[in-house]
């Protein structure tokens, strides 16, 4: 018989978002429906308006666990330091991180418990939305999907099975194909490396830069497949003016064998 016992991990779901209130809001329902909450919710908010703090509130509304929106003023692209603010105010030993433009399948934070590994942060992946299925998905204001509904690219990534999830997954000492949509680690490892790298402004690699420190560190990247499942919204690309001189700077910090970055979680 179960007996409800509390599990003794403490997760912090991280959410960066950026002017997108429905499909933050598509988010938030998504992770009202986890079949194992997050113990607190940090909406890392890189500037957005006002129409994204009413979603924010309302979900407060009905989430009865603690929910923290950390906002900073809107000065262009800016994730690394609105992230690093964000993991400043977690007060779990595991953060769990993800986009705002995504819903999570109901068992995603369950499966991230379930490959968790002490010396590892876990890179997870994304089923794609077509642009089609992400509009019929916005106008209906559902969270209504599952692996075979129409409208979704690299369907391989949909696909859940803890039992296989738990065979196939890889580890390896690098730090290549990381994405923050979906990515876990602890909390004392991301300190220990001083977080991300604050330099980095405009879009591309903070998350791959940030893995390229883990990786120095002696952390090993868990590559899981057919758990911790994601949909992601279609969107237009940011703007990548920044992404060679950020794709330099990982490439540095992997030639120097770099485990700490200079302007970072400790400076905020």
């Amino acid at each position: 018989m179960m007996t409800g016992k509390r599990r003794k991990t403490r997760v912090s779901l991280i959410i960066s978002t950026y002017n997108w209130p429905d499909a933050l809001m598509l988010c938030l329902q998504s992770v009202l429906s986890q079949s194992v909450l997050p113990d607190e919710v940090i909406i890392a908010d890189d500037g957005s308006g006002m129409s994204t703090s009413s979603v924010i509130k309302a979900f407060e509304q009905d989430f009865e666990r603690t929910v923290k929106h950390v906002w900073q003023e809107d000065k262009g692209f800016r994730k690394s330091l609105i992230l690093n603010k964000a993991i400043k105010e977690a007060t779990g030993e595991y953060i769990v991180q993800i986009d705002g433009d995504v819903i999570l399948d109901r068992n995603f934070i369950a499966d991230h418990l379930f490959v968790a590994e002490e010396g590892c942060f876990v890179r997870g992946s994304r089923g794609m939305l077509t642009p089609e299925k992400t509009r019929q998905i916005l106008l209906a204001k559902s969270i209504d999907i599952h692996c075979w509904s129409p409208g979704i690219r690299n369907r391989n990534n949909v696909l859940r099975s803890q039992f296989f999830a738990r065979l196939i997954a890889r580890k390896s000492l690098s730090s290549k194909s990381v994405r923050g949509s979906n990515l876990a680690f602890r909390k004392k490892d991301f300190e220990l490396v001083n977080g991300y790298d604050n330099d980095l402004t405009g879009w591309g690699h903070e998350d791959e830069e940030l893995a390229t420190r883990f990786v120095n560190s002696g952390i090993y990247k868990k590559v899981v497949k057919l758990a911790a499942v994601q949909y992601h919204l279609h969107h237009k690309e940011a703007s990548k003016n920044n992404e060679p001189i950020h794709a330099d700077a990982v490439l540095k910090k992997r030639m120097e064998c770099a485990v700490f970055c200079i302007n970072g979680f400790q400076q905020i």
